[in-house]
């Protein structure tokens, strides 16, 4: 069984790199004008539910849960053939 010692030394700079393009994706937003959208809004909501996920929840169920659509309904049709990757419209 790996100790979190273990799991540091494979996986800490994998992670830290992902950390810092999330970082310079989040800086890219703040430079430029316009508004966001509901992406945006799901984003940012993702990484604030990570911090304090749900008892029971892994963190990872918890972004995947605050991406996701959880409707019921059908839609009546699609407007395009591909996804959004968070709940909304554009």
């Amino acid at each position: 069984m790996p100790t979190k010692s273990d799991i540091l030394n494979l996986y800490f700079m994998d992670a830290r790199c992902k950390l810092l393009e999330i970082a310079a994706y989040l800086d890219r937003l703040d430079r430029h004008e316009g508004e966001g959208d509901f992406r945006q809004e799901a984003f940012l909501s993702a990484l604030e539910a990570m911090q304090t996920p749900p008892a029971g929840q892994s963190r990872a169920q918890t972004v995947l849960n605050t991406l996701s659509d959880h409707s019921t309904s059908p839609a009546e049709s699609a407007s395009l053939q591909s996804a959004y990757g968070a709940p909304g419209k554009l």
